[in-house]
């Protein structure tokens, strides 16, 4: 579910404010702002950075590692709460996307801690786009998804989408969901989305045709003979 702008969000942002300073919770994935997101932490240096964010009520930056690379974007993520501690140390948390930040410099020696941290910039960013062009997304996913037959509840009116909402669930692969957390303006999100799915509508139609062939497979069918 995506909460863009509730009370963790404001507290956060004022927070993310307040200090160029982060520390860093690398990851094999992408998070967008508003994006809640469930965790196991098993390492003992991002326990220990949990714990200090959790206390504190501090966010954190949570950068892309594509290819092996830490990359310089990523997002603010907040602690919602630790659902779960087990015995050895290890912990289920839930955590929100806040905002997008960018690496200025990264701190892999962060004194007295174990984890690293990075001095980073907030852009701003808008969220502010075009309604007609939202729609045409949102008809495109859900053309896909018929497709593909999964069924998804984005749990807001359509017209309180936003990109970062939709982008997981149009197709993307890890890089595009990165140049989509790059893009600044809600405008340019949407467009590239548009772009994508338009890109993808012809293997959706062979998809879907090919599901109909498979169907027939089987059944008696009348032949065409000659007139």
């Amino acid at each position: 579910m995506h909460l863009p702008y509730d009370k963790y969000c404001r507290k956060a942002s004022y927070i993310c404010l307040m200090t160029n300073f982060i520390p860093l919770f690398p990851l094999g994935l992408v998070a967008y702002p508003g994006e809640r997101l469930n965790l196991h932490i098993f390492e003992p240096r991002y326990i220990q950075l949990i714990k200090e964010c959790a206390e504190k009520n501090k966010p954190f930056g949570l950068p892309p590692v594509i290819q092996k690379r830490i990359c310089e974007m990523g997002t603010v993520m907040q602690v919602l709460e630790i659902s779960k501690e087990y015995e050895d140390g290890k912990m289920d948390i839930k955590t929100i996307g806040v905002r997008v930040f960018k690496i200025l410099e990264t701190l892999e020696q962060v004194p007295e801690k174990l984890y690293s941290g990075a001095i980073v910039t907030y852009p701003s960013y808008t969220l502010q786009g075009s309604a007609s062009l939202m729609k045409k997304v949102l008809d495109g996913i859900r053309q896909m998804h018929q497709v593909i037959n999964i069924s998804k509840d984005f749990n807001k009116p359509d017209e309180e989408l936003c990109s970062f909402d939709v982008a997981h669930h149009a197709g993307l692969n890890i890089e595009d969901e990165y140049h989509l957390l790059e893009l600044e303006h809600e405008l340019h999100r949407q467009e590239f989305l548009k772009r994508h799915l338009e890109k993808i509508q012809p293997v959706m139609t062979e998809m879907n045709a090919l599901k109909g062939r498979i169907k027939m497979n089987g059944h008696f069918k009348t032949p065409g003979g000659l007139a």
